[in-house]
């Protein structure tokens, strides 16, 4: 299980240097058009919403997981590997894909 602390700080670095904001003191996360899509949950885990067919790529080419926060499974999310976050233009790049996604979506 990943550091709560350390995930945080790389979960911020790679907001900023997305050029997104980063919300919430307790539970951090990214929204825009009402939904949210990106965020950190209790167990220093990084979740990001993307679109079913890109979510299925990432699953299949590299084994990511199902994403959960206080025991619930996040539709939409992926939880991305320790091995993803590592690169930084990838992860930058999925941050800006998910953004665009739920500017996809119907505004709330």
């Amino acid at each position: 299980m990943p550091d709560y602390n350390s995930q945080l700080k790389r979960y911020d670095e790679l907001v900023a240097a997305a050029g997104l904001e980063r919300k919430g003191k307790t539970m951090p996360y990214t929204s825009s058009n009402g939904y949210m899509f990106s965020l950190v949950n209790k167990d220093g885990e990084i979740g990001i919403r993307l679109p079913k067919d890109q979510q299925n790529k990432l699953r299949d080419v590299d084994g990511l997981t199902e994403f959960r926060s206080h025991g619930a499974v996040m539709r939409d999310y992926v939880c991305l590997s320790s091995a993803l976050l590592e690169d930084d233009k990838r992860v930058i790049s999925l941050l800006k894909d998910a953004y665009t996604f739920v500017h996809s979506l119907p505004p709330k």
